[in-house]
C-alpha cells in the first residue's frame, strides 16, 4: 500500500519553508525534510523614523478654519513653499473595479476648491475605466518632511469637454505629444514603439495644433477629508472632516459642527 502526501508548513517567524515528504509503506516509513531560506529583508520590521515632538501637536485649536478646503490650502501652501518638498501636488489616486479589486498610482493635483480636487488622465487607462465602473476614489497626499498627510474620499465626476480642452492645450507641446503617443495601460513590445510614435507626431504637428486625444479631467467631490500629523511616540494627530448623516447632531464633545455643512472629529491613531 502506497500513501504519499506532502505537508507544507510556513514558519513566518524564521521565514523558513519546511517541506515534508512522507511515503508510508507496510514495513517502513521514509521522512524527508528540506529547508529553503525565504527571507528577503529581515531588517524591515525595525525601520522607524522620528516624527514630531509633543511640542508640535495638531489639535482642534490649530485648525485655521472649520472646513476642510481652507485647512487643506493652508497645509498645501506650506508644503509647496518648502524647498524640501519636490512635488507638493503629487497624490496617490486609489480606485477600484466594479468587483472591488483595488489599484493605486500617483498623479498630480491640477486644481482644488470648494467643489473638489481635479486631475487629468487618459480616458482609456485602467484608472479611468475603473472610475467609469465605480465612480468613487480616494486621494492621499504625503509630505514627508512636514510629517503630514491628507486623505480625501469621495465621488468622481468628469470635467467638461471645454475644461479638458483648455488644460490640454495649456500643456507644453512635448507633453501633448506624449499624451497622444501613449495608449496608456496597454502592453507594448518595447520603448521604441513610443519613441517612433513620438517622432511621427512631432513631425506631423510641427506647425499645427495637436487635437486632444481621449484624455481629460476628473474631479473628486469630497465626502471625507482627514488631516494626519505624525508624532514620534506614535500617538499621531488625526482630525477628520466629513459630511454628516441626516440624523447626526454635533454634540461638541466627539462630533463638532464645522462650516459649510461639514462636521469634524478627532480619531484615535
Amino acid at each position: 500500500m502506497h500513501l504519499p502526501f506532502r505537508l507544507l508548513v510556513l514558519d513566518s517567524r524564521k521565514s523558513v519553508l519546511i517541506i515534508k515528504q512522507i511515503n508510508k509503506f507496510p514495513q517502513n516509513l521514509h521522512l524527508t525534510v528540506s529547508m529553503s531560506n525565504m527571507s528577503y529583508d529581515s531588517g524591515v520590521a525595525g525601520m522607524r523614523a522620528a516624527y514630531r515632538s509633543r511640542q508640535e501637536l495638531f489639535t482642534e485649536s490649530d485648525l485655521v478654519c472649520k472646513e476642510p478646503i481652507g485647512q487643506f490650502k493652508a497645509w498645501f501652501d506650506q508644503a509647496r513653499n518648502d524647498p524640501s518638498v519636490m512635488e507638493a501636488n503629487a497624490m496617490c489616486l486609489s480606485t477600484a473595479s466594479k468587483d472591488g479589486i483595488p489599484s493605486a498610482r500617483y498623479v498630480l493635483l491640477k486644481g482644488f476648491g470648494p467643489d473638489g480636487f481635479k486631475f487629468f488622465t487618459n480616458y482609456e487607462s485602467r484608472k479611468a475605466k475603473e472610475i467609469e465602473e465605480n465612480p468613487k476614489a480616494a486621494l492621499t497626499f504625503y509630505w514627508e518632511v512636514l510629517r503630514r498627510s491628507v486623505r480625501v474620499e469621495g465621488n468622481v465626476v468628469r470635467l467638461s469637454v471645454e475644461e479638458s480642452d483648455e488644460y490640454f492645450h495649456s500643456r507644453p507641446k512635448a507633453s501633448q505629444i506624449g499624451a497622444c503617443a501613449s495608449n496608456q495601460s496597454t502592453p507594448i513590445s518595447g520603448r521604441e514603439v513610443l519613441t517612433a510614435q513620438e517622432k511621427y507626431l512631432t513631425t506631423e504637428y510641427s506647425d499645427k495644433e495637436i487635437p486632444r486625444p481621449n484624455w481629460g479631467g476628473y474631479m473628486v467631490i469630497p465626502q471625507s477629508i482627514e488631516f494626519w500629523q505624525g508624532q514620534s511616540d506614535r500617538l499621531h494627530d488625526r482630525i477628520r472632516f466629513r459630511r454628516p448623516q441626516e440624523t447626526e447632531k454635533p454634540d461638541g464633545k466627539l462630533l463638532h459642527e464645522g462650516d459649510n455643512g461639514w462636521v469634524f472629529e478627532r480619531l484615535a491613531p
